[in-house]
């Protein structure tokens, strides 16, 4: 017998085979069980002791590392973010505070260099040539200096206070009770918290009166004065000397 005749003979006693891998049966619509040899589908968790589950496991690590790093990375950049934001507030504060400083400054230049100015309108309106246009101009001038901040002080009747008040003339009175600005001889101005110019003024003090007298006109018998001792004699008490 010859090899083809022996390979014709093998061919036929092999039977051919055909196996459907369909996992749904199409005429049922079931899942079909798995035939030996072919590939089943494990759970991720079954497979932890394997190689596969192995290389699985390092690689969820891997992953879980590398967010952990990325949430820390985060958590500072925004903690960097925060502390910029918080220092340019403070920048902002600061400039703006330092602007405000540098206005009020020059408004307060320039209300002092117009006192002078205010000075002659003030004495203008005490000798009644405050009139016409130039009252209007001059009440306007005031208007607008007092509306910037400007504040003037110093009015008769005040109590009398060396850190606003420049005392020039000084008297002594039993009508007030301390130290009380009786004239004004030039007003004081200030500018917010600043004075720009303190007030000349005259200042009365107290005064003590004389000791008040009995109804017959004779000072009490309290306030007379005890006989000093003679010859080394003990005082006279007053009731006694009546006596």
């Amino acid at each position: 017998m010859t090899e083809r005749d022996e390979t014709e003979a093998r061919e036929e006693q092999e039977p051919v085979v055909v196996r459907d891998r369909r996992k749904v049966d199409p005429e049922s619509g079931d899942l079909r069980a798995p035939e030996d040899g072919e590939a089943v589908e494990v759970p991720a968790g079954e497979l932890a002791g394997t190689e596969v589950g192995g290389a699985a496991g390092e690689a969820g690590q891997a992953a879980s590392g590398a967010e952990s790093e990325l949430a820390q990375q985060l958590e500072e950049r925004t903690a960097d973010l925060q502390r910029l934001q918080a220092e340019y507030a403070n920048y902002r504060r600061r400039a703006d505070k330092e602007r405000e400083q540098l206005a009020a400054s020059g408004k307060a230049s320039l209300a002092g260099d117009l006192l002078p100015l205010l000075d002659d309108v003030e004495r203008a309106a005490q000798h009644g040539d405050l009139t016409g246009p130039f009252k209007s101009v001059a009440d306007k001038l005031v208007e607008a200096l007092e509306k910037a901040g400007l504040e003037p002080f110093g009015a008769e009747g005040d109590e009398f206070d060396p850190s606003v008040h420049e005392a020039v003339q000084h008297d002594t009175s039993p009508d007030v009770s301390g130290p009380t600005v009786t004239t004004v001889l030039r007003r004081g101005y200030r500018f917010g918290d600043r004075v720009l110019r303190e007030a000349l003024v005259a200042v009365t003090d107290h005064e003590p009166g004389e000791a008040p007298a009995d109804q017959g006109g004779q000072v009490a018998d309290a306030e007379k004065p005890i006989d000093p001792p003679v010859e080394g004699e003990l005082p006279i008490d007053g009731n006694e000397q009546r006596n």
